[in-house]
């Protein structure tokens, strides 16, 4: 496990301006195109907002999401359909996620975490692992959560962790414990599998 930066009290702002240092310093490592993972759900979005206004060079980015349901992307429960809402307009590609695809190495992967301790769709009773030979896997959450009710396309674990960085952005005070525990190794929860097994910088905004 490498070591991992705890940033408290991040608001959306903050979190912003973090990501537009770290993409401009990505994109002036190499020329041509760099590739990031975000998530879904609703932390993201407010998030991005702030960064339209930004220096970034959207148009040598590309984007994928981290999951996704399986829904049409015109669906508002569609991760993709949200993220090419937010950022196709700033001039990014993004890239819906499908069966068999090959994640590229990514300059930066964005993860959040449920209050179970799931990562993108790697919820626990899908128990996923650090060695996984697939990039991309469809899964089904038990329980289902209520607010989507959908299958799932994930990124494994080896695809998550084939970064440059990683960064997570936790809510709320359980959450914020879960995420504790899982990195003092008090559980082995999909959070807990991430963190043991990244060996890139970790950044954890709660």
């Amino acid at each position: 496990m490498t070591d991992v930066k705890i940033v408290a009290d991040a608001d959306d702002e903050a979190i912003a301006l973090w990501l537009e240092s770290w993409l401009k310093q990505a994109l002036a490592r190499q020329a041509g195109m760099i590739t990031i993972t975000i998530p879904g759900g609703s932390t993201p979005f407010p998030i991005l907002a702030r960064l339209e206004k930004s220096a970034i060079d959207w148009a040598r980015i590309a984007v994928w999401p981290g999951d996704d349901r399986v829904v049409p992307e015109d669906s508002p429960a569609s991760n993709v359909g949200r993220i090419r809402a937010a950022l196709e307009p700033l001039g990014a590609k993004v890239v819906a996620l499908a069966e068999g695809a090959q994640p590229p190495h990514f300059a930066l992967t964005w993860l959040g975490m449920g209050g179970d301790g799931h990562v993108a769709s790697l919820f626990p009773n899908t128990d996923p692992q650090v060695d996984d030979p697939a990039a991309v896997r469809r899964l089904v959450p038990d329980p289902l959560p209520p607010e989507a009710p959908y299958p799932r396309l994930s990124m494994t674990i080896p695809a998550l962790l084939n970064s440059d960085a990683l960064i997570f952005v936790i809510r709320g005070a359980d959450k914020r414990a879960i995420f504790d525990a899982a990195l003092a190794g008090a559980n082995d929860l999909p959070i807990a599998r991430v963190l043991r097994s990244a060996r890139q910088p970790v950044i954890c905004f709660a």
